[in-house]
């Protein structure tokens, strides 16, 4: 099963979207993460569950999706999480009840609020989350987290790829496929050295020894 879920930021290239969509080999189960409820029926979606504490959910959407029988899970305005959390926690826990892998997509993480917009890319890294395998959807670019010992990296040769450490320095970097190598270095937290890389091959590799990377793959030359 593949999970996917809405924040409430914007939403573009939905055509793109659909596409990546419809290319998913595995049942979904796809959840509202309060106002970005609304975006399932642009994407010919149907939620199974609606979460948060309902302050951005359009009324006429809230309104069809309870006559459509979509259980709501309701919070107070007043809590610790955002919605997007609360919902990124109710799919993993979702996929654990039933011993299953966690892949989660995410889309509309990005918005008008640039300390939202942040705080769901960190997301990734909570650590009651460390077991999913979260992506982050925006048109054709993919984000996601690697961590030690390190992965693969697929596309089309001339890709740009980028190497974002995240709460520290990753150690010891290699990598294999990238048109500016990385040979046992560092990547310094804070510095963007590992913007805009490039793919030189199909099938890269990263390797390291500590820390953790956001790797964003965006089709093209940026």
């Amino acid at each position: 099963m593949i999970y996917i879920v809405f924040a409430n930021g914007d939403l573009q290239d939905v055509p793109i979207l659909r596409q990546r969509i419809a290319a998913l080999d595995e049942p979904l189960y796809v959840v509202g993460a309060d106002g970005g409820s609304r975006y399932a029926a642009q994407l010919d979606l149907d939620l199974d569950r609606v979460i948060g504490d309902m302050d951005s959910i359009l009324p006429d959407v809230r309104e069809g999706l309870e006559s459509q029988g979509v259980p709501f899970d309701v919070y107070p305005p007043e809590k610790n999480e955002t919605d997007l959390e609360l919902s990124l926690l109710h799919v993993s826990s979702h996929a654990a009840e039933r011993h299953q892998p966690c892949r989660v997509i995410v889309l509309g993480t990005v918005g008008d609020r640039l300390d939202m917009t942040l705080a769901n890319m960190l997301l990734l890294t909570h650590d009651r989350l460390s077991h999913i395998q979260g992506e982050l959807w925006r048109g054709s670019q993919t984000a996601w987290l690697m961590r030690p010992p390190g992965g693969p990296i697929t596309g089309e040769v001339g890709d740009t790829i980028s190497l974002i450490p995240l709460g520290g320095d990753a150690q010891s970097v290699y990598t294999h496929g990238l048109r500016y190598r990385l040979q046992n270095e560092p990547l310094r937290f804070g510095p963007a050295r590992g913007v805009s890389n490039v793919l030189s091959d199909r099938n890269a590799h990263i390797r390291f020894k500590d820390g953790i990377l956001l790797v964003v793959h965006t089709p093209g030359r940026a």
